[in-house]
């Protein structure tokens, strides 16, 4: 057995666990694989284990991929920050974008997504440390510019991603999503109607799962430890 058939299941075993332990259902959360600097051979073993999300934080490197294996009904989701010299490549071939920040950002995503496509499916990234150093928009400014988004007619918001600062124990990374879970309901309660929060990765899936995630991204759990990697946006 590959790293990829054994790790897989054992990232599905976790996330069962999880939901159980949160009297959840596994069926509400999705595994969305991090295939940032992975070769697209190694995104078709782990196509051939089942999986078919797959997150890429590069975008020139994630149209790589895409080209190399677009006979497969993969979705693909950017996950990396867009800048506005990309937005025409991410709108034309991506399926998710999870990085929204900014209106200009979404609002050159809905003109440039073709017309041949279906909606691009958003979620607006926020920044709940409030670190200098981590895009995303601030929690008080979420709701507005969600509401901006929702207006735009080529994009359909589905909710929120976040990226909190590495915590130290299962309590302090609860504490964390806790917040966004929080936001994500004051939201709904706007009548927006988010149906996606994606937060939680490797090492903190089970704390984002308790606190209601529905989507967690994992790579190393998945694919082992990967080099660092200059970043080509």
């Amino acid at each position: 057995m590959t790293i990829i058939g054994t790790n897989l299941p054992t990232v599905h075993q976790r996330i069962a666990r999880a939901c159980q332990a949160a009297g959840r259902v596994p069926a509400e959360v999705t595994l969305l694989a991090v295939s940032k600097t992975v070769a697209a051979a190694t995104v078709l073993e782990a196509y051939g284990f089942g999986q078919t999300a797959f997150g890429e934080n590069y975008i020139q490197e994630g149209l790589e991929k895409i080209n190399q294996l677009r006979e497969l009904p993969i979705q693909w989701h950017c996950i990396g920050p867009v800048q506005s010299n990309k937005t025409r490549l991410v709108a034309a071939h991506f399926d998710w974008v999870q990085a929204v920040d900014r209106f200009k950002t979404a609002q050159r995503l809905s003109q440039q997504r073709p017309a041949n496509l279906p909606q691009l499916q958003v979620c607006i990234q926020v920044n709940v440390d409030g670190s200098a150093a981590k895009s995303g928009v601030s929690p008080q400014d979420a709701l507005a510019l969600a509401r901006q988004v929702i207006a735009l007619p080529h994009l359909r918001l589905r909710g929120l991603m976040s990226i909190p600062e590495p915590a130290p124990d299962f309590a302090a990374a609860c504490a964390t999503f806790a917040r966004v879970k929080a936001l994500f309901d004051e939201l709904n309660a706007h009548g927006l109607a988010l149906d996606t929060l994606s937060m939680g990765m490797s090492a903190d899936l089970e704390a984002a799962i308790h606190c209601g995630s529905t989507l967690v991204r994992v790579g190393s759990a998945i694919f082992g430890g990967r080099p660092l990697k200059a970043a080509i946006l």
